[in-house]
């Protein structure tokens, strides 16, 4: 039987990108008294030996043994492999806490999900007790789209390659972009790990990813470790700079064409499709509906960088001309490669709410 003994529980904070401040803490397990100290390989070993649900109880139990403490506002993250949601001894931990008003479950990738159906009536007794549930590594493995529309997380977690290098490759950063979208339309909060450098966490504040975690923003620790003075100064100068954010955090994909001819043709096989957007050398060139294509009107549109801030890109757009005045814009890359469109009504709406982050009392 696994009672737990020599194992114990580290603390991550999770920063509020907007406030700079910390909103909550994950809960990682720790081996200090063994001389490996890597938990995946302990995980590993207890699975392969049949005794995963033991080490993840235990687990559990050492993560929810500060709850008492957890500072004001802020809520816990525990991890717990989705395989494991129907043990009983993980149901009984969940017993034990009661009310799970800000706890966040984050489903973890150790093992794959054979049957979303027999997981979700214990996924709905986790809510039903105000708990969150998150998604790990979001854009790797089977965590796919399928797997956030089965299981329709409170919080999606990007996998760390995708952040890794983010502030370089700009394949990234549409992918986030997407995921955002995504998270928006689900209601979902983004939550983006691994962040070493400064640079990494300028670019992910700057498409409007809410939460973000990593060693450049504290290590796991004892409870509760504080945020370091320098990096809520940078997030907090940079609200104060950025108020609504930039056009990355409202850009959409669009279906493309290289000619008029080309979009009538997608527009005849969509009746649903409103917009296609004209192409020359991966430059954007118009907004097309289906009826100026019929006509044969092709009005050049207005192009903005990702980097526009979103009240700077609002205040360009309401000085054209009535009749184009809310067609989407064009939103280009620093190369004037095409990337996607700004919608008016996004735009407006980012300045008039911006992005929650979740409540600590869940």
């Amino acid at each position: 039987m696994c009672t737990g003994e020599g194992l114990t529980s580290a603390y991550q904070p999770i920063i509020d990108t907007v406030r700079g401040v910390i909103v909550g803490y994950e809960a990682l397990t720790r081996f200090p008294g063994y001389a490996e100290k890597n938990p995946e390989v302990w995980f590993a070993r207890a699975h392969r030996f049949g005794r995963a649900a033991e080490l993840e109880t235990a687990a559990l139990r050492s993560a929810f043994a500060h709850r008492g403490s957890l500072p004001p506002n802020c809520f816990l993250t525990v991890n717990v492999s989705p395989a494991l949601l129907t043990s009983p001894s993980v149901r009984g931990v969940w017993a034990e806490q009661g009310h799970l008003g800000g706890v966040i479950v984050e489903l973890t990738e150790q093992t794959p999900i054979d049957s979303y159906l027999e997981l979700e009536p214990h996924l709905q007794s986790l809510r039903a007790a105000r708990a969150l549930i998150a998604v790990d590594d979001a854009g790797s493995g089977y965590a796919g789209l399928q797997h956030l529309l089965a299981l329709r997380p409170a919080v999606i977690k990007l996998d760390r390659e995708l952040v890794r290098g983010i502030d370089v490759d700009e394949a990234k950063r549409a992918l986030v972009e997407m995921l955002g979208l995504f998270a928006s339309r689900v209601d979902a909060w983004i939550l983006a790990e691994g962040i070493e450098r400064v640079e990494e966490l300028d670019v992910l504040a700057g498409l409007g990813i809410p939460l973000v975690q990593g060693y450049l923003l504290g290590r796991p620790a004892p409870p509760w470790q504080a945020l370091d003075v320098d990096i809520a100064l940078r997030l907090a100068a940079r609200s104060r700079t950025a108020p609504a954010s930039t056009v990355r955090g409202v850009v959409e994909p669009v279906a493309t064409a290289a000619s008029p001819h080309a979009a009538a043709a997608l527009f005849a096989s969509d009746p649903l499709l409103t917009d296609v957007v004209l192409l020359e050398r991966r430059r954007p060139v118009a907004v097309l509906t289906a009826e100026a294509t019929v006509l044969g009107i092709v009005s050049p549109g207005m192009v903005v960088n990702v980097d526009t801030p979103v009240d700077e890109a609002l205040s360009r757009s309401i000085t054209r001309d009535r009749d184009t005045r809310f067609t989407p814009l064009l939103v280009t890359d620093n190369a004037g490669r095409f990337v996607g469109i700004a919608r008016l009504e996004r735009l407006i709406g980012r300045i008039a709410g911006g992005l929650p982050t979740p409540r600590a009392d869940g």
